[in-house]
């Protein structure tokens, strides 16, 4: 019996992976997230059992224990059964701490990779997160810290990097996130790209600054994205002015 972590990628069920479309082809379960594109669920066996496990807004703080106990439940009974995350499972997604519970229920588990919303959401709208002149490297965090330990982010750190930010899971929070970058010292002028439901036929952007972030209407699920690179996209000449102060005009 094994039990199959599988990332479904940001969104569109084109962007899921061969190995992915396989399971869900034969699963005879899939506990999936809230957030996950119903065209994607569409893909699953006529006869699957389809458990909705996502975590809504005020849900009981042990939702994450009801869970694991529904994957060993599941894992113990059926196979294959399949765990569907968002994005890819290992990266914000828990995939980890599921694993574990698995794994010392005596449950076999495999880890599907999917294309993460970092990168996928930025990309989906022309933003780049690393770029010859803009930027050479990027860092992935979520704006919601686990309270029951004490690796809270170091803002003043993030905000001399020098280096794209994206940000997961910040829509309720950006005023936090404004205001602790403005007083690490980031510029208010700097770029941000705000992302909601990257690669879905919803998606929409919006471009603002770090200044005026916590007064854009942002709704879940968004990426934020800070940076030179956010400030448009590469997909259209927009960006040229930009890259040829910082290049010399030797990207043409």
């Amino acid at each position: 019996m094994t039990v199959h972590l599988v990332g479904a990628g940001p969104g569109d069920p084109d962007l899921l992976t061969i190995r992915a479309l396989s399971l869900l082809a034969r699963a005879k379960v899939v506990v999936h997230d809230r957030l996950i594109d119903p065209r994607v669920l569409e893909l699953t066996s006529d006869g699957a059992e389809l458990i909705d496990v996502g975590k809504h807004p005020g849900a009981p703080t042990d939702s994450q224990r009801r869970i694991n106990e529904t994957l060993i439940d599941r894992g113990r009974r059926f196979d294959p059964v399949v765990r569907l995350k968002g994005g890819d499972p290992f990266v914000f997604g828990r995939g980890g701490e599921e694993a574990l519970a698995l794994r010392r229920a005596g449950i076999d588990v495999a880890e599907v990779p999917g294309i993460t919303s970092a990168i996928a959401a930025p990309a989906a709208v022309g933003v780049p997160v690393t770029m010859r002149g803009l930027s050479s490297g990027f860092t992935v965090i979520t704006a919601h810290q686990d309270p029951a330990t004490d690796q809270w982010l170091d803002w003043n750190a993030l905000a001399r990097t020098g280096t794209t930010l994206v940000i997961l899971m910040g829509a309720s929070r950006r005023h936090l996130i404004s205001e602790r970058l403005l007083l690490a010292g980031m510029r208010p002028d700097m770029a941000v790209a705000v992302i909601h439901a990257a690669t879905t036929r919803a998606q929409s952007v919006t471009r603002t600054t770090i200044a005026e972030l916590p007064y854009v209407d942002v709704v879940n699920p968004a990426t934020i994205v800070v940076g030179p690179v956010a400030a448009e996209s590469v997909l259209t000449p927009a960006l040229q002015p930009v890259l040829d102060s910082l290049t010399g005009g030797h990207l043409r």
